[in-house]
């Protein structure tokens, strides 16, 4: 069920390692990149509660959420193929938009099968699964530039003429691949549950329409669930340090490791390289400590897991720019791992004990509409920031994600749970039970 996870984060992966360098290649100042990824937070504003009330209101032959999943995949595919022939900064941008949303119309409809399928009793570990595909996907984008090189099919600095690295080139025609299988072989080997009779009379007594579905979305922001108003506080900081993170960890290396600055220097190549190392290493942890932290959401709560790993991320961000050797970078990029395991997955167990059935979907996407404010707000503050806060030094924009983060680690002592919502699983299973008998 959750593979074609897989195939997303594959996609996200790129992104992350690579926009920056590609838009530095292509000619783009440094103070200018938060600007450039604006396309992941507004895409993800506006598409995410759409497609997720969207899909809560859609009757079709295959199901409410799969449609979904085949369209983004399809659109995905054929962004991440087209992304390293950019010819010029815009071209480059234009496409992240339409991966972005195409990315957005796949995972607000797949977070919400993971919880139409899923009893109270596996949330846990159906969400933190989704870790474990995340890390394995991220991963293995990251490190594929790394592993071409290797391999001796590219020389790590041979470049087309519009001056993207040919292992770019490799890494995104591979991952425009392994995006549409992995989503399609979900297709093809997970139904979904059948609606009841009373769901299927009650979606289609709900009135159709674009204007109808804004209605479902303002209705659900104004029912909100207290659990949700919380973690919007934590994704706050979270999510505006993680744009922080990839949008200045290579230029971080580049300095730190590497005592360059030059966008066209073999040694920035490398310092590309070596952020896809450092995020696949973290990827790695992720993909390995997914369950363990699935078992431990189980048996201490969600929200102490959430707190103790962000801590561990924030602690491991501050870290990275005191290191002037690669090999230590492993350190960091555990702690972070495990943060990253824990953002991908728990404040959906945390949330998914929360809210009506009926309405997975458009919550799932309001959700997430938590973690692209902060990053639309990064994108249109942290330019002014960069340059007058931290002396437009790289290696201060990643301090300040680290601080971002243990103030997000902070702010997840402040929410509050029910016991129903999984720091009491037993009576919540229990629950579950008596309501289905």
């Amino acid at each position: 069920m959750n593979f074609g996870f897989f195939g997303i984060q594959y996609s996200f992966g790129l992104q992350q390692t690579n926009m920056s360098p590609i838009y530095s290649y292509l000619g783009a100042d440094e103070a200018t990149l938060p600007f450039l990824w604006l396309a992941g937070p507004m895409t993800g504003l506006i598409v995410q509660p759409i497609i997720g009330a969207m899909s809560d209101s859609t009757l079709s032959p295959y199901g409410r959420r799969r449609p979904y999943f085949l369209v983004g995949a399809i659109i995905c595919s054929l962004c991440l193929f087209a992304m390293p022939f950019s010819s010029s900064i815009w071209m480059a941008a234009s496409l992240l938009w339409i991966l972005d949303a195409a990315n957005n119309i796949t995972m607000e409809p797949y977070r919400a099968f993971v919880s139409d399928k899923l009893p109270p009793k596996q949330h846990s570990l159906g969400f933190l699964t989704q870790s474990f595909f995340t890390g394995l996907g991220i991963t293995l984008a990251n490190f594929t530039p790394a592993i071409v090189v290797s391999l001796g099919l590219i020389s790590i600095n041979a470049r087309s003429s519009n001056n993207i690295t040919y292992t770019t080139y490799a890494a995104f025609i591979i991952g425009s691949v392994a995006s549409i299988v992995a989503i399609v072989y979900s297709l093809i080997t997970t139904k979904e549950n059948p609606l009841t009779p009373q769901e299927i009379a009650e979606i289609k007594r709900k009135p159709k329409g674009m204007l109808n579905v804004f209605k479902e979305i303002v209705e659900a922001i104004k029912d909100m669930p207290p659990t949700m108003k919380q973690l919007a506080i934590v994704y706050l900081f979270n999510w505006y340090a993680m744009f922080c993170y990839w949008q200045y960890i290579t230029l971080c290396l580049a300095k730190t490791i590497f005592n360059t600055a030059d966008h066209n220097s073999i040694e920035f190549s490398n310092a590309q390289i070596l952020t896809g190392k450092v995020n696949g290493t973290y990827n790695i942890v992720t993909f390995c400590v997914a369950f363990i932290l699935a078992y431990f959401a189980r048996k201490v709560g969600a929200k102490s897991v959430h707190f103790g790993s962000l801590l561990l991320a924030g602690i491991g961000l501050i870290s990275i720019p005191f290191i002037k050797n690669e090999y230590f970078l492993l350190l960091p990029m555990i702690g972070f791992g495990i943060g990253w395991a824990s953002m991908m997955g728990t404040p959906y167990v945390m949330l998914a004990g929360s809210i009506p059935p009926h309405r997975t979907g458009v919550y799932m996407g309001i959700l997430n509409m938590f973690i692209v404010l902060p990053m639309l707000l990064q994108t249109l503050t942290f330019s002014f920031i960069y340059k007058h806060l931290l002396n437009s030094n790289a290696e201060n924009a990643i301090y300040f994600a680290g601080v971002l983060i243990i103030i997000a680690a902070i702010a997840v002592l402040f929410i509050r749970l029910k016991k129903t919502q999984f720091d009491g699983i037993d009576e919540a299973v229990e629950e579950y039970d008596r309501l289905k008998d």
